[in-house]
């Protein structure tokens, strides 16, 4: 059970099917807890899904974005926490490989990192910052000193911290008060430390601790990039996050259908998914389910099929994406919690997992304030055109 043994989405498809089946047996335990899907993590690395996104010039399958959201949504039927964490990683290395934006060599040693089985993910946000997206300054510094570069600071919302191999931390630079960048951290030196404090009620088990830096020394080569840079702004990648958040959808439309199918009170004859209302209720489940998947599929698609000077005109249509598709996976879970009744608050019954699961998704990148505001410039700036 190999990933990079398959050739095609559908075979790909129907392998993360299986181990999406393996994820939602565990997912109640995990939510539970709020502990770590350890076991689901290394089942994707154990398979080759973690380096299908590196570029096949350096030991991956390259696969383009719309392969990647179709199969990070598939596991968020499964498990919507192990889904977001994993996109992270996955995202950041598709990313990374279509822009070229780290110098060679170094992208060249963490990919070959990465088919061993490392993992990586950005460290960003900040207690006083908060989002990076909102464009606050970070706290977290880093200093010149010789050869070498010293840090210091704590990050939050590290996702996936228990078991990642390298953070990418953006840090100011000390005595340059415009320059900020991303150093690129492995989990090996010394003065990193994981602070406990994910205390979250959705998605209990991505693990999204705080980072904690102190005086960490790296080397000159992995101040990796400078930020405030224009070019490359528009980040397709980020639509992993809307694609964990309709299969959590999907999954909710699932568990729905299945009790309406087999749940039969004495008031009625036969089950009550033969009621109008009922039926009602799935008709709309389907229509919303049609709208995000057309809506994030095309958009995805869209950036593939683009050249990267004319990707940065995606910007609004991505944000969009997002903006919708999480926001029907809210009403699409809404939908199938007033189906089934009382019994979705239940805490065995999983619908009240995706309820709160969903709804992390409104404080995922881009904000919908954001997004909404970045379309009405777009759409002035057409008329104006016009």
């Amino acid at each position: 059970m190999n990933f990079q043994e398959k050739e095609t989405l559908e075979e790909r498809l129907d392998l993360m099917d299986v181990l999406s089946k393996q994820f939602l047996l565990r997912a109640h335990k995990i939510d539970s807890e709020g502990s770590f899907p350890f076991a689901n993590i290394q089942d994707l690395k154990d398979t080759g899904y973690t380096s299908l996104t590196v570029p096949k010039k350096y030991g991956g399958k390259g696969i383009s974005l719309y392969e990647m959201v179709r199969l990070q949504e598939k596991m968020a039927e499964g498990d919507g926490a192990t889904s977001l964490s994993i996109g992270w990683h996955m995202g950041i290395i598709l990313n990374l490989g279509e822009k070229e934006i780290w110098k060679e060599a170094i992208f060249k040693k963490v990919c070959g990192e990465v088919v061993e089985g490392s993992l990586i993910n950005g460290a960003a946000t900040e207690p006083k910052t908060g989002s990076p997206t909102r464009g606050g300054r970070p706290e977290t510094t880093a200093e010149k000193k010789g050869s070498n570069w010293v840090i210091n600071g704590r990050k939050t919302f590290t996702t996936m911290s228990p078991v990642l191999d390298f953070f990418i931390v953006s840090a100011s630079i000390k005595g340059d008060n415009r320059q900020v960048g991303n150093f690129l951290i492995p989990r090996s030196v010394k003065g990193i430390e994981i602070e406990e404090t994910w205390d979250s009620i959705a998605l209990r088990g991505t693990g999204s601790h705080d980072l904690i830096l102190k005086n960490v020394v790296v080397s000159e080569e992995n101040f990796v990039e400078q930020l405030g840079q224009k070019k490359n702004s528009v980040n397709g990648w980020l639509l992993h996050i809307p694609a964990c958040y309709l299969g959590i959808a999907k999954a909710a439309k699932q568990y729905a259908i299945q009790f309406a199918g087999e749940y039969s009170p004495s008031s009625i004859e036969g089950a009550i998914i033969d009621l109008p209302t009922v039926k009602q209720k799935i008709g709309e489940i389907e229509l919303k389910i049609m709208q995000a998947e057309y809506f994030l599929y095309g958009v995805a698609r869209e950036w593939d099929r683009l050249a990267d000077q004319e990707r940065e005109k995606l910007g609004p249509a991505l944000g969009a994406a997002k903006l919708t598709v999480t926001n029907i996976a809210i009403d699409v879970v809404d939908l199938a919690m007033r189906i089934v009744g009382a019994r979705s608050l239940s805490l065995k019954n999983p619908l009240q997992r995706y309820y709160r699961d969903v709804r992390a998704g409104l404080h995922n990148p881009p904000m919908d304030d954001m997004t909404i505001q970045l379309l009405a410039s777009h759409a002035i700036s057409d008329s104006y055109k016009n």
